[in-house]
């Protein structure tokens, strides 16, 4: 047994006792069976009731937890199974509470978990188990005509659909599963050569596509979606803090800018390690164990893998050192702005429902690392450079200004023998009349003309203006220097926002608070202290007043440093290590 086996199956024993306690019991409650989660009701979604039935069976047929045979916690299971029959809706589907009503693709997480399950508790020698069993088919069951016949949201979304249907093809064998798989399967992969998804979500949706995938190729014999799960977790290799904190500077997806760790990576890279026989996966898999403390959703649950899979043993495999010196362009030749001009074409005008279009995928980035120091720069986000000094957090650095107006999102970035380019030329004109023969008769004929009823589309641009910014930022001894400019033009204002973590304490002999956590550096220079470990940032102005530029937000749960400029400007801006 390995170290991680051993503390997963002792965090799930103390999860299992603590959900045992949590379990409705009224009889008289339309929740009754479920596990009341964070909400203060019990939820079929795949962080709740199914992802407890996960570690319970996981405790019932392991030898190693004190649960094991446990007819009382056999007891609990049957109850939550009947729960998650209960509040199936009657079109197969499950809510996933928060938001996604009947939604087939949270039911095909759900899916993506209970179908494996079923497997462990029919593979294992115990008649006591089978009646639950039976009950987790009859959920499966009841979800192949939506999963046969849903849609998703998001991109990452398609693949969760299709492992649902692969894995229900393991248990049910009906060739209309592959069928529908093949369907989604033919949109083809939406990742780069340098193993970048979509949704750009390092904390979140990479996993989740990743473990989705391996599903679906190792079901459905499709070697080359291996291959996209290879790509993603060799660049994840390269963002990673030094503290174990994901790089999630530039996520399109709700972990932007949160914190998270390498957790969730832990049964993938075990698994492709196993498959691939690869030392580096191997310690990308005992490095991520070393981050769990709680329980996962249930299409991704580490000690269900296990028991599942044994075949996902790599205790014989060799170790290859992480790397913790490296720097490490992403997406370099991926061919971003060939395919942003290609959009026109398509003919969706830049319009989906219930999605986004993540413009930003393919974006290059730089990934910097020496031993603690940390560093990613980064076009097409609000926050275009970040850093880690030890303990200390400079969050981010963004750009603001009145002419668009709001967060500045650099364009392009090149990266020439340790000189990192950003640019960009900003736009702003005017609609002139829409031409007469595109007007409505509502315009021509009526006393009424709705300004949302006319075709803007068809207006001339007037007095079209511009403005360029740039930024060069360079690594030198001891810190970094970051230098900002714009063009000629005169009096935009602009704000240069340094973003720290709020633990740490902000000290400067120009620097004046303007509320909790927000600060501006009026000269001189500004330290940023976390126990030993601090930075100096320099050099400050104030040259307006503004405390915030319209359409720009300040998150909460940070410390923020201003630097107020006007253009035209050229200032070099320098981030010590102390």
């Amino acid at each position: 047994m390995d170290a991680t086996y051993k503390e997963l199956v002792h965090i799930y024993d103390e999860h299992t006792a603590a959900m045992l306690q949590r379990q409705v019991l009224d009889p008289t409650s339309k929740y009754v069976g479920g596990i009341i989660d964070e909400t203060g009701i019990a939820r079929v979604n795949h962080l709740s009731t199914p992802s407890v039935l996960a570690v319970w069976a996981s405790a019932i047929v392991n030898p190693d937890s004190r649960y094991y045979h446990d007819e009382t916690l056999l007891a609990a299971f049957d109850k939550a199974a009947d729960f998650i029959l209960n509040r199936q809706h009657a079109d197969g589907t499950i809510s996933l509470g928060s938001t996604n009503y009947n939604s087939p693709p949270d039911t095909a997480f759900v899916v993506g978990g209970i179908t494996q399950m079923y497997q462990l508790l029919e593979a294992h020698d115990w008649a006591a188990v089978k009646p639950a069993s039976a009950k987790l088919k009859l959920f499966l069951e009841r979800t192949i005509p939506a999963m046969l016949t849903g849609g998703c949201h998001t991109p990452n979304h398609r693949w969760v659909i299709t492992a649902a249907l692969s894995l229900l093809y393991e248990i049910f064998q009906m060739p209309e599963l592959i069928a529908r798989a093949d369907e989604w399967l033919a949109e083809g992969m939406d990742i780069t050569h340098d193993g970048e998804w979509t949704e750009r979500s390092n904390g979140i949706y990479n996993a989740v596509s990743d473990i989705a995938l391996y599903h679906t190729g190792r079901v459905l014999n499709r070697p080359e979606l291996l291959e996209c799960v290879r790509r993603n977790l060799r660049m994840m290799v390269y963002l990673i803090h030094p503290s174990g904190e994901v790089v999630t500077d530039y996520s399109g997806r709700q972990d932007f800018g949160q914190t998270f760790d390498m957790a969730t990576y832990f049964l993938i890279y075990r698994l492709m390690a196993a498959h691939d026989k690869d030392p580096l996966f191997a310690a990308m898999s005992d490095y991520a164990g070393t981050f769990i403390k709680h329980t996962e959703a249930v299409n991704n649950n580490a000690l269900l893998g296990l028991l599942l899979y044994p075949e996902a043993d790599i205790s014989d495999l060799e170790r290859t050192p992480l790397p913790d010196r490296y720097v490490q362009v992403i997406n370099e030749h991926h061919p971003i702005n060939e395919h942003l001009t290609q959009i026109d074409g398509v003919g969706h005008h830049m319009k989906i429902e219930h999605s986004s279009m993540h413009l930003a995928f393919g974006a290059p980035l730089v990934r910097i690392r020496e031993l603690d120091q940390s560093v990613t720069i980064m076009p097409q986000t609000p926050s275009f450079f970040s850093l880690r000094h030890g303990k200390v957090r400079l969050l981010g650095i963004k750009l603001s200004t009145s002419f668009s107006p709001g967060i500045v999102k650099f364009a392009h970035l090149t990266a020439e023998e340790g000189v990192y380019k950003l640019g960009i030329v900003l736009e702003k004109g005017y609609n002139g009349p829409i031409p007469r023969q595109f007007l409505p008769e509502s315009a021509e004929r009526s006393t009424l003309s709705p300004w949302y009823l006319l075709p803007h589309q068809h207006r001339p641009m007037t007095h079209l203006q511009t403005l360029e910014f740039q930024a060069e930022i360079t690594q030198g001894d001891g810190g970094w220097t970051i230098r900002i400019l714009s063009d000629e033009r005169e009096d935009v204002f602009t704000q240069l926002s340094f973003i720290l973590g709020d633990e740490g304490t902000v000290s400067g002999s120009d620097l004046d608070q303007d509320e909790a956590g927000k600060y501006f550096l009026k000269n001189g220079s500004m330290k940023y202290a976390v126990d030993e470990d601090a930075i100096e940032i320099s050099t400050g102005a104030y040259e307006h007043l503004l405390p915030v530029l319209r359409e720009d937000q300040h998150p909460t749960g940070c410390k923020y440093v201003h630097v107020n400029m006007v253009t035209p400007f050229d200032r070099t801006f320098t981030v010590r290590l102390l």
